[in-house]
């Protein structure tokens, strides 16, 4: 086969895409991942110069999905670099009908070039010309009967770095429902008493994914009828002071060495280790997305973010955000919605642009114009400030901490002082030097 290629077939992630390259890892440590394969990135790069789809692909398919057992398929896009949910995913089709199938790969092939992903492209400085590649799997449903469910988990908590299980599911719901954000979920920690067995499988497989890469990671999964299915790992792309502790955290587990864990934390993730920490007009509290603080006038709606930040900084407060919001998202200081947990889009998006961002503010109330927290209505434009390791949300810009004086950064910064003068050998010696130098501000 030219285009197809199967998860145990080796290919490179520029190949099979960060999707797929994470389920061979997953299918490699032994962990259950339904029957899939890939149409590789370069079909993607075909369809985009020639507009149709490449020769000898629909046989591929054909004999590709045939292997696949009966039901319903995914069709996702996967592109090397991680592009969260700015490209089409079709979920439900019956398996071996090949022509709607074909047309799903187009639809994918053709979202690589909506204003959404170009935009977000542009912010992320991802080329244009990459291309996705799309992974045909076999559906698992977490909505099949009562011990069904769907879920998230980071293998550490992403506000803090704390080594501790963090997440979010859902009871009898297909994954679709967890990261939207639309429906309130249920703490991670919550299927250890509800689904003991599917608790240690997943526990299980936290351990494995984080000694496969070294780092704190994020799953996604689905249990059917008390079987537990992996669909997604990847890196945890922590930040700010998430990013400081897990860094710290491995190098004294043995996990990294100091110096490595040096070049884990950028400077400005030390920059943003900020919380509010004086008497605060707390409008709301939700759960902490994506640490930092941020203060700045209330949009609510992607354009008037877009249109207020040339004015100076903006908070954008909205029920939940979709790939719609993106130029908002990016224009603002700080992002608060009123629904979704910790793996929704808004903080999957917060994280990977680095704003910070307090989702799950279940007190807010967002309408056209105005925030309504309890009886208290706040006009858009005015002042409030986040804090996105907290998840408070409070009126004016109450007192705020830049503080280094945190026990993991003082360990960071005596390895900074012992390495400091020889990195003349290290892959990043501007990064260190950057690190080094706010470590000892």
């Amino acid at each position: 086969m030219r285009w197809i290629h199967s998860l145990a077939s080796g290919q490179p992630v520029e190949v099979l895409g960060g999707k797929a390259h994470g389920l061979a890892v997953l299918r490699r440590l032994g962990l259950a991942v339904p029957p899939a394969f890939v149409v590789g990135a370069d079909a993607c790069r075909a369809y985009l110069r020639d507009g149709r789809l490449p020769g000898g692909l629909a046989e591929e398919v054909a004999a590709a999905v045939a292997a696949l057992p009966a039901g319903e398929v995914s069709v996702r896009s996967g592109a090397s670099v991680s592009m969260p949910g700015m490209m089409t995913t079709v979920l439900g089709l019956p398996a071996h009908p090949v022509g709607p199938i074909l047309d799903a790969v187009a639809e994918v092939f053709a979202s690589w070039h909506t204003p959404r992903a170009r935009t977000y492209r542009e912010l992320h400085d991802i080329p244009h010309d990459l291309g996705t590649a799309v992974t045909i799997q076999a559906m698992v449903y977490g909505d099949r009967d009562p011990r069904s469910g769907t879920g998230v988990a980071f293998t550490r908590d992403p506000t803090t770095g704390a080594p501790v299980p963090f997440g979010d599911v859902l009871y009898g719901r297909r994954g679709d429902a967890v990261v939207s954000g639309r429906e309130p979920t249920v703490p991670l920690g919550d299927l250890a008493v509800r689904e003991p067995r599917v608790w240690a499988g997943l526990t299980r497989a936290m351990a494995l994914v984080e000694g496969h890469y070294r780092d704190a990671c994020y799953l996604e999964f689905t249990y059917e009828s008390g079987d537990l299915w992996f669909l997604q790992v990847r890196p945890g792309r922590f930040t700010g002071a998430a990013a400081v502790v897990v860094a710290a955290d491995l190098a004294d587990e043995g996990v990294v060495a100091r110096s490595d864990a040096l070049l884990r934390v950028a400077p400005e993730d030390l920059r943003r280790v900020a919380r509010i920490t004086g008497p605060a007009d707390v409008l709301a509290r939700g759960l902490g997305a994506c640490p930092g603080v941020a203060t700045g006038r209330v949009a609510t709606s992607a354009g008037a973010a877009v249109r207020m930040a040339a004015a100076g900084p903006v908070v954008l407060v909205r029920p939940e955000t979709s790939p719609l919001d993106l130029r908002g998202m990016a224009a603002a200081a700080g992002i608060v919605t009123a629904r979704g947990g910790p793996a929704s889009h808004a903080a999957v998006v917060a994280r990977a642009m680095g704003r910070p961002a307090v989702v799950g503010a279940s007190g807010l109330v967002v309408s056209a114009g105005s925030v309504r927290a309890g009886d208290r209505v706040i006009p858009e434009g005015a002042v409030v400030t986040i804090d996105g390791t907290s998840g408070d949300v409070a009126l004016g810009e109450p007192p705020v901490t830049a503080s280094l004086a945190d026990a993991h950064v003082h360990r960071l910064l005596g390895w900074a002082d012992d390495v400091s003068g020889d990195t003349s050998d290290r892959p990043e010696p501007e990064r260190l030097r950057a690190a080094h130098a706010v470590l000892r501000q």
